[in-house]
């Protein structure tokens, strides 16, 4: 008999796939590039909105944080737009059943790994011992943990370090050492 982790799992897993299926897989994907797209819009045209702001706002983090969430959404709500729209002439075009096919496999693929998220905070906030039974002796806690320990795997030891690296300003290109190599050889291997 499956556990209640087991039929949550099930239960989120095809929600979330027929939902994808409804919606299709062009929509799903442009959804998620649609609030990346709005993202990057905030962090880089936020500046352009932020004197209209200003004036009504004096504390300027609430004005830069206002003027970065008026682009977002703008953006977000556009983008949306274009979305749906190409999304409709997809799903009624001739590749609209297997747009539909993709969207439920894409839609199956994202229910797992919101479970398989949750599962990993549950884990980290409810020790092993403290655990339900239900949860114990689930037949998809493998499946959840297996997954969860390769996601761990994939991210990075130190975000902190890597971010810090990532907002370091880049540098001049140094000077490129003179090729006074004979014609036929790289400078390097000129000893």
């Amino acid at each position: 008999m499956p556990s209640y982790l087991d039929l949550g799992l099930i239960v989120v897993v095809l929600i979330s796939a027929i939902l994808a299926m409804l919606r299709g897989f062009t929509r799903e994907v442009l959804a998620i590039a649609s609030w990346g797209a709005a993202a990057l819009a905030a962090i880089y045209f936020y500046p352009l909105v932020l004197p209209y702001i200003k004036p009504y706002i004096a504390k300027d983090i609430l004005a830069e944080g206002a003027s970065a969430a008026i682009v977002f959404f703008a953006t977000l709500i556009i983008v949306s737009i274009i979305t749906i729209q190409l999304s409709d002439v997809i799903l009624d075009s001739k590749v609209g059943a297997l747009d539909r096919s993709l969207g439920f496999v894409f839609g199956a693929l994202r229910g797992l790994l919101l479970c398989v998220i949750a599962f990993v905070f549950f884990n980290w906030l409810v020790p092993e011992q403290n655990q339900p039974e239900w949860v114990k002796t689930a037949r998809m806690r493998p499946l959840l943990k297996s997954t969860g320990a390769e996601l761990l795997n994939v991210l990075p030891d130190d975000p902190e370090g890597l971010l810090a690296r990532l907002k370091k300003p880049k540098t001049a290109p140094e000077e490129a050492e003179p090729d006074n190599a004979p014609s036929g050889q790289s400078p390097s291997k000129n000893l």
